[in-house]
């Protein structure tokens, strides 16, 4: 069992940046490869960014490309999203997941929330215009 638990989000206007973290406890962190998606109300869940177990690998939605950044502490078996230049559009409640498979060069599992087994409780993201 791994539990993951979020934090960091909140209010902010457009144009501004927020930071969230996903603490992971239980099993070995970095064993896993750590996925952050979203989900805005009436909306399905949607895939934001991706990182694979050592964090050399980086993935993005097409939506966030540039504004967004994601990254891992193994030693502090935490993710992080680093979310610039924020935008009305990006409000929603943010969830991480936690998956043990890895990242195969093509393959692109990461992007679908069904193919996470481990999930958190969601931080929400509100930016006003």
């Amino acid at each position: 069992q791994v539990q993951l638990v979020e934090s960091g989000g909140g209010l902010v206007q457009a144009g501004g940046s927020l930071r969230l973290s996903c603490a992971a406890s239980g099993r070995t962190f970095n064993n896993y490869a750590m996925g952050w998606f979203r989900q805005a109300p009436g909306k399905e869940r949607e895939f934001v960014a991706a990182i694979s177990w050592s964090g050399g690998s980086t993935f993005y939605a097409d939506s966030v490309k540039g504004r967004f950044t994601i990254s891992r502490d193994n030693a502090k078996n935490t993710v992080y999203l680093q979310m610039n230049s924020l935008k009305p559009e990006d409000t929603a409640v943010y969830y991480c997941a936690a998956e043990g498979r890895r990242i195969s060069y093509g393959s692109s599992w990461y992007k679908r929330f069904n193919e996470y087994d481990y999930w958190g409780q969601g931080t929400q993201v509100t930016v006003s215009s």
